[in-house]
């Protein structure tokens, strides 16, 4: 199977690089703080959501501001403590791209996406977190915001993520989608090519745009 596209959008933690064990440590080091029981935690879904959904979700509308903020910053303190990695195949596949034709669509705060993403010297043209929209991932304002910063057609855009609600972001905005097992299981991952991360395909640029291809 190829893809065919102009633009390449790829989600950030999970799908260019693992941050898992660190929003676990830092999110069970908030909860504690916040009283938040294991139980309350666990019922509340984690991955792919802005943390202001995430404690909203858990906490009070007054204090969320001041609980948002708080996570963030045990977040970032994290990066520097093995607190971010990157995924198999991120560096070539990135390297193979001009800087005019990606970009990162991230449910995290722009300075914690900036954080991780210099740690392992990834430098995006253009960059949408959390700060820059008014909804988030499933909804697909991220994921148009993105194609409006490169000036691409959407409907000529291929989005890549590890969670299905940034799937179903990329689906709502009219684009291709690419899952990667990262983080989910393939069969619980809704796109149009599903594989088990960035070392599976293959990018050829053209003057026409990017074709991505499965590896053998």
């Amino acid at each position: 199977m190829t893809i065919h596209a102009h633009a390449l959008l790829f989600d950030n933690d999970g799908t260019l690089v693992s941050s898992l064990d660190s929003v676990e440590r830092c999110w069970s080091r908030w909860a504690r703080e916040y009283g938040i029981t294991a139980e309350e935690f666990a019922r509340v879904e984690l991955h792919g959501r802005t943390a202001v959904e995430v404690v909203g979700d858990l906490l009070p509308a007054r204090l969320v501001p001041q609980a948002v903020a708080r996570v963030e910053q045990l977040e970032v303190e994290d990066v520097p403590d093995g607190g971010v990695r990157l995924l198999p195949g991120t560096r070539a596949f990135l390297d193979a791209l001009p800087a005019d034709r990606w970009a990162v669509v991230t449910s995290a705060t722009r300075r914690l996406a900036e954080a991780r993403l210099d740690a392992v010297g990834i430098r995006p043209k253009a960059l949408v977190s959390a700060d820059d929209v008014t909804r988030g991932k499933p909804d697909p304002e991220p994921y148009l915001l993105a194609a409006r910063q490169l000036g691409v057609d959407p409907a000529r855009c291929v989005v890549f993520e590890d969670a299905p609600a940034g799937l179903r972001a990329g689906r709502a905005a009219g684009m291709a989608t690419v899952a990667l097992a990262t983080t989910h299981r393939a069969e619980e991952l809704d796109a149009d090519l599903v594989v088990r991360d960035l070392s599976a395909l293959s990018v050829l640029v053209t003057d026409g745009g990017v074709e991505i291809a499965v590896r053998g």
